[in-house]
């Protein structure tokens, strides 16, 4: 897989408040490759596009580069990629009496109840979700 970014980015050397404003240091502190940032195990990365609000109050958006990792062992809690009778979705992670739930996190939309016989198969888990903040 080529590298995200080639480039060290610069990463200064105090944080920024989201509070109340303090003094900036005007000094950087060190440098950023994307690549080890975002990515755990490179062989098992990658990457998709989100289409639809059902993951948004998760901080999923539509139009979301999502960072996926096949290597994660799922855990309850964790966003994953699934396909459902090769279908694919972004949801959360559940279970329910040892059969799997996979939970939007948008009122508007339900649920979905894996049956024990239903053709689910996890692709990975979502360790990023990017997305722009102003168009």
């Amino acid at each position: 897989m080529p590298d995200i970014l080639e480039t060290l980015l610069p990463v200064f050397g105090s944080a920024v408040s989201a509070g109340f404003p303090s003094p900036a240091d005007d000094y950087i502190e060190s440098r950023i490759d994307m690549n080890e940032y975002l990515i755990q195990h490179k062989e098992a990365t990658f990457f998709l596009r989100v289409q639809g609000d059902s993951m948004n109050q998760l901080g999923i958006l539509d139009g979301d580069l999502l960072v996926v990792d096949r290597s994660i062992p799922v855990e309850v809690g964790n966003i994953v990629i699934a396909a459902i009778d090769g279908e694919f979705t972004v949801k959360q992670f559940a279970l329910s009496e040892g059969n799997p739930i996979l939970k939007a996190a948008n009122p508007a939309y339900k649920d979905i109840s894996i049956d024990p016989d239903g053709d689910l198969e996890i692709w990975g888990v979502v360790r990023w979700a990017i997305h722009k903040l102003w168009p």
